[in-house]
C-alpha cells in the first residue's frame, strides 16, 4: 500500500474495492486479518519464487554462495514486495496472536524444504560441517531472517534490511562451513 497500512481505513479500502463494509467484515474480522492474509499470500509467491530462483543458479555453485544469495533474495522480497508497515502488522499480529499467522510461521513451510534441501547437500559435498542435524541449522537460518527483520521494523530507516542480512549471514555461514 503506498500509504502505510496505518494511514489507510477500513472505508477507503471498501470505497476503492467497490464493496460494502458487512462485506469487508465478512471476510476479515480487522484491517491487520486482511494484511496478514496478504502477507500470507506473498508468503506463498515467495515461496515458489524462491525454488525457482535457486533452479535459476548454476549447478557448480558452492553451498555457501546459494544460501547467501537466497537469503538475499528474501531479504529483497520482504523489503520490496511485502513492505515494512506490512511486516510491522504481522509481527503484531504474531506477537498478540489476535490473528492465525501459521502459514507464515509453519516448519512446513516451502522455504523451510529449500533451507534443508541446501544444507544437505552441502553436508553430502563435504562444503559443511556434519555435527549439527539440517532441521536445526534451517530453523536457525529461518530465525536468523526474522530477527534481523524485526531489527529493521524497530530501527527503519536507521537499518538496512539487505546489508545487515548480508552481513548476518556471512557470520552465520562461516560458522558452518567445514
Amino acid at each position: 500500500m503506498d500509504h502505510g497500512i496505518e494511514n489507510v481505513s477500513v472505508d477507503s479500502i471498501v470505497k476503492a474495492a467497490g464493496v460494502s463494509k458487512g462485506s469487508f467484515y465478512v471476510h476479515f474480522e480487522s484491517k491487520d486479518a486482511l494484511t496478514t492474509d496478504l502477507v500470507n499470500e506473498y508468503t506463498s509467491k515467495a515461496d515458489l519464487d524462491y525454488k525457482s530462483f535457486l533452479k535459476s543458479l548454476p549447478d557448480n555453485k558452492s553451498v555457501l554462495d546459494i544460501l547467501s544469495l537466497l537469503a538475499e533474495e528474501i531479504s529483497d522480497f520482504i523489503e520490496s514486495s511485502i513492505g515494512l508497515d506490512n511486516m510491522r502488522v504481522l509481527y503484531k499480529a504474531h506477537l498478540t496472536k489476535t490473528i492465525n499467522t501459521a502459514s507464515a510461521m509453519s516448519y512446513n513451510r516451502e522455504l523451510y524444504k529449500l533451507f534443508t534441501d541446501i544444507l544437505e547437500r552441502g553436508i553430502r559435498n563435504k562444503e559443511l560441517r556434519d555435527d549439527i542435524p539440517v532441521d536445526s541449522l534451517a530453523k536457525h537460518l529461518i530465525m536468523a531472517i526474522r530477527g534481523i527483520t524485526f531489527e529493521w521494523c524497530i530501527r527503519y530507516p536507521d537499518f538496512d534490511l539487505k546489508e545487515q542480512v548480508k552481513d548476518h549471514f556471512e557470520l552465520l555461514l562461516y560458522g558452518l562451513k567445514r
